[in-house]
């Protein structure tokens, strides 16, 4: 017992000293970003070479720097720079590339010249407001910038761009705003589908036409002349057979290339860069379950194809595997998870000991390359959401009983995750599509503690995705402008899961609501819960079956998680011990059940959270 307490303190020195020392190391290519910037920019009035003194070790000093906001105030990564009227003059700082979290850059009514970088989207991958307007910068507006995605808010006016606008620009699915007024833009205005855009983000460009526009594009007739015509004619005469031959050619190789895109969205180019690898093992916590290697993972899956597919979420893909002896898995494959391997090796060790009933059980992992996979047990009934939403006809095979006992065994898994769990763990991503259900439909959370693994950005999940956290339909609308997770925002997202069990709608928008409702599944439930309809929002399905006073309760827990204000939300272990109160004639199986917390008066302080990127503090 001596030597393995020994051995445990030594593991947590060693531990600890690693953390310090990534700690120091974390924010340093943003210091260096805000250093370039000054040195590649002339500031005449020397608003930066006063404010900005690099002469500083502790941390988050660079947050003080005027137009300087950080992900945190005591760490030295930069979420938004905003240098607006300072007479700045010069290019575009290129060097600006190395602060890699940053989401908002205003460069607005400053002397800056010269071209928008063609690869502005390799600079600013992960950018959502871009505002480079009342400069003097020229040249075209880059195609490349349809490559940034995230992109919500786009001003380019008053500059001496010329050109076209890029039509790709009018596809970016989260720009609500864009304008390029007072410059000298010619062509045509691309359709833009999402947003809004007036004549007025496209005023005194004289070459530009069309919507919004009042002037319409005229484009001349082509001429003609009879030699060409009949030279044309003869041409097309001469190589009709070529033609059709050709034709037959292409047409075949585009059914054979489109046939294996259905097979495999990503054409399995990511799989197949693994086949040197297939011999890596896959580390299991569990000594019962056989050892696997890649290759059996890769069998199993046949090599992760589209059939396999269980559901596609924010943190990756969930593939069926079934080995050969006929064990099932199910195998993750992680979005975009940076981590080094030492460390993702180290969180595993963590997320592989979190165990509880309500959990789906973390089995294994695997490191290939770069492609994280997380092996877990086999969920026979897939998601939640998709029994909603994706079956046949409508979800009406969800009895109540079946949908009250979800929604308790859900609230149990996240109230331990807030309140038992050691550490404790705050999911920030839940929905329907990360509870599983196994072959009795008991559900298990899945996901949790997987944030941290992600990008960067991701893990902090601010406009970054459509402006906010999580999914669209379950983010807390507090985080558009705290920026912080807490537990009452997974208390939001998981109320907006209990209105999908009761409405059996969607998050995102209510199919029973009136055709000029423009809002979600929570903007609907509370607009009828202000009048006497409010029963309107409970699934027909469920109505008229004994159990309407079970529904109402129901519905007001619900409603109670979704609340705007989220000192007024309960908390996790409140949600769970109101529903287990509704379904108590069902004798539902209390296994595992969690412990009065201690801090149930405190939810909301400062916790140790193995998801929350550090440094964060919780409200």
């Amino acid at each position: 017992m001596e030597l393995n307490s020994t051995l445990l303190v030594r593991f947590l020195v060693i531990c600890t000293g690693l953390l310090l020392l990534s700690k120091l190391s974390y924010g340093e290519n943003d210091i260096q970003c805000l250093k370039s910037i000054k040195q590649s920019l002339e500031d005449p009035n020397n608003i930066l070479n006063s404010t900005w003194n690099f002469n500083n070790n502790t941390k988050g000093f660079v947050c003080s720097f005027n137009g300087i906001d950080c992900w945190n105030p005591s760490e030295n990564r930069v979420l938004n720079i905003r240098l607006s009227d300072m007479g700045l003059k010069g290019k575009f700082p290129l060097g600006i590339s190395m602060c890699s979290e940053l989401q908002l850059l205003d460069l607005s009514s400053n002397n800056l010249s010269g071209v928008i970088p063609s690869n502005i989207s390799a600079i600013l991958p992960y950018i959502t407001s871009l505002d480079l307007s009342s400069n003097s910068f020229s040249g075209h507006i880059p195609d490349n910038l349809a490559n940034c995605t995230f992109l919500n808010k786009l001003v380019l006016d008053n500059n001496q761009l010329s050109g076209p606008i890029p039509p790709r620009l009018g596809q970016l699915s989260r720009l609500k705003s864009f304008s390029a007024a007072n410059n000298h833009l010619v062509g045509e205005i691309p359709l833009f589908t999402t947003g809004s855009v007036t004549s007025d983000s496209f005023a005194n460009n004289p070459g530009l036409c069309g919507k919004p526009l009042s002037s319409s594009c005229k484009f001349p007739p082509k001429k003609t002349k009879t030699k060409v015509v009949v030279v044309a004619a003869v041409a097309g005469v001469s190589v009709g057979v070529i033609l059709v031959g050709l034709a037959m050619f292409f047409l075949a190789r585009r059914v054979s290339i489109i046939k294996k895109k259905e097979d495999d969205p990503e054409e399995n180019k990511w799989a197949k860069s693994m086949k040197g690898t297939k011999k890596i093992k896959v580390s299991m916590f569990e000594g019962s379950i056989s050892k696997m290697r890649l290759s059996d993972l890769m069998k199993a899956t046949n090599d992760f194809s589209k059939q396999n597919v269980i559901s596609h979420g924010k943190m990756g893909t969930i593939y069926k595997a079934e080995l050969e002896d006929g064990r099932m898995y199910m195998v993750k494959r992680l979005k975009d998870a940076q981590q080094p391997e030492k460390q993702f090796t180290s969180e595993m060790a963590t997320l592989g000991s979190v165990k509880h009933n309500d959990l789906v059980p973390l089995l294994g992992y695997c490191v290939a390359g770069k492609e994280r996979l997380l092996v877990y047990k086999y969920m026979a009934n897939g998601t939640l959401h998709d029994q909603l939403h994706e079956t046949e006809g409508d979800c009406s095979g969800l009895k109540w009983p079946t949908r009250l006992k979800i929604a308790i065994g859900a609230a149990r898994g996240l109230a331990w995750l807030h309140h038992n769990c050691n550490p404790r763990i705050i999911h920030r991503n839940i929905s329907s599509k990360c509870i599983l259900l196994d072959a009795n439909f008991d559900p298990k959370i899945s996901d949790f503690g997987l944030a941290r693994l992600m990008n960067p950005v991701d893990t902090h999940l601010s406009t970054f995705v459509n402006g906010e956290f999580g999914d669209i339909g379950y983010v807390a609308p507090e985080y558009a402008s705290t920026l912080v997770a807490t537990p009452k925002g997974d208390v939001y997202s998981f109320g907006t899961v209990l209105l999908e069990l009761v409405t059996g709608e969607r998050p995102t928008h209510a199919a029973k609501a009136p055709e000029n409702f423009r809002g979600n599944l929570v903007e609907w439930v509370i607009e009828l819960s202000h009048g006497p309809n409010l029963k309107d929002a409970i699934d027909k399905s469920l109505v008229t079956n004994g159990v309407d006073h079970e529904l109402y309760q129901f519905l007001k827990i619900a409603i109670r998680c979704v609340l705007t204000n989220p000192k007024e939300r309960p908390s996790m272990f409140e949600v769970y011990q109101l529903l287990r109160s509704i379904g108590e004639r069902y004798q539902f199986s209390t296994d595992d059940d969690i412990m009065l917390p201690t801090d149930a008066g405190d939810a909301d302080k400062t916790w140790e959270l193995i998801v929350a990127p550090e440094g964060t503090s919780e409200q």
